[in-house]
């Protein structure tokens, strides 16, 4: 718990005179006056969080962590556990989803072991972070312990020290891997929202009908059954959570503490976002919301942290896929305010 308090206790604000700055210098560039929309505030904000006006994003890492979860006995999902597993290697060798999109947008994946059910060799070029293998079935008790699930937070937390002991990264992206893992996202927002399991949960991995009534009815039974705190964000992750989700939620707070800006991914990102941000409220200055995904619950997150996704392509994988793509985006926004010249530096009269 020392890492996790000390941690929180480094965030600090980003540069508000600077982005006032990028602000000024965005309105007085040579075109219509707010015409990029949502790209100005976007550029001002990366600019304010690295304290400068020349942004350059040169190294951008997604972090995928993995973990399973013991729900999974409850029919919630179409693949089997071991999927988690596999995968892991899939990202190691550069054939998932997000190691496409992310090669595209000029990102590193690296991948994280918080929690599979699986040993993999002490060699596979991973963070080794395992507290332990999966979850338990919070339909018949807690996921985790609070010291589990204060130890996955702490996780993600160290994860961010030894990317900037390596080379500081100037953007990190967050994504997941653990089949299952809808399931315990969705119980954490309908723990803090205290909104009905039956109006958030989406259908994953695409289960029918059948499939998202048992995906209900889990939620609803962990949550009758554990009781978590929706005023305590531990409470919450230890009880309906997942080791990932609190690694997520951890590199969240590493990043911001480093003022490093944080880009999220789908759901289960997200939800480890909301655990972040119900810790350290101030975290969400560096926080970026990459996508929206199909997932209804993903909509409630968004609205709680009070965060517009950049991005809305229908998405329904995380990985961090969505991440790599909004990646791109925010790269494009640095050049903007940059980039582009002003009326003054170009000599054209400014009808403004």
């Amino acid at each position: 718990m020392k890492l996790l308090n000390d941690t929180i206790a480094k965030i600090g604000k980003p540069n508000a005179e600077v982005e006032l700055a990028a602000l000024e210098r965005l309105r007085n560039q040579a075109r219509p006056a707010g015409s990029l929309g949502v790209m100005e505030p976007l550029s001002a904000r990366l600019a304010g969080i690295a304290g400068k006006i020349d942004v350059r994003l040169n190294r951008k890492i997604i972090v995928t962590c993995a973990g399973d979860h013991g729900v999974v006995e409850e029919g919630v999902s179409l693949f089997p556990q071991e999927v988690t597993s596999q995968m892991v290697y899939n990202f190691v060798n550069g054939g998932a989803s997000v190691s496409v999109l992310a090669r595209h947008a000029g990102a590193e994946v690296r991948v994280a072991d918080i929690g599979v059910n699986f040993d993999f060799e002490p060699d596979l070029p991973v963070f080794h972070k395992k507290v332990r293998k999966g979850t338990d079935n919070f339909t018949k008790g807690p996921a985790m312990s609070r010291d589990e699930a204060v130890a996955s937070i702490e996780a993600g937390i160290s994860i961010v020290k030894e990317l900037v002991a390596e080379n500081r990264p100037d953007m990190i992206g967050t994504g997941d891997m653990g089949i299952g893992n809808t399931t315990p996202s969705t119980a954490i927002i309908a723990a803090f929202s205290g909104l009905l399991a039956a109006d958030l949960t989406g259908r994953g991995t695409g289960i029918d009908d059948d499939g998202l009534k048992l995906k209900i009815k889990a939620i609803e039974k962990g949550i009758e059954l554990n009781q978590p705190d929706p005023s305590d964000a531990i409470d919450v992750l230890a009880k309906v959570g997942g080791l990932e989700i609190g690694a997520l939620g951890g590199l969240v707070i590493g990043a911001a503490a480093y003022g490093i800006p944080v880009v999220c991914d789908g759901l289960i990102s997200t939800a480890g976002a909301l655990i972040a941000c119900e810790l350290a409220p101030a975290a969400r200055a560096y926080l970026f919301a990459s996508h929206r995904s199909q997932e209804v619950g993903h909509l409630f997150m968004h609205k709680r942290m009070g965060l517009d996704p950049l991005i809305d392509l229908a998405f329904r994988l995380g990985e961090g896929t969505g991440a790599a793509v909004a990646m791109e985006l925010l790269d494009a926004a640095t050049r903007i305010l940059a980039d582009i010249k002003t009326f003054e530096e170009v000599g054209i009269a400014d009808s403004n």
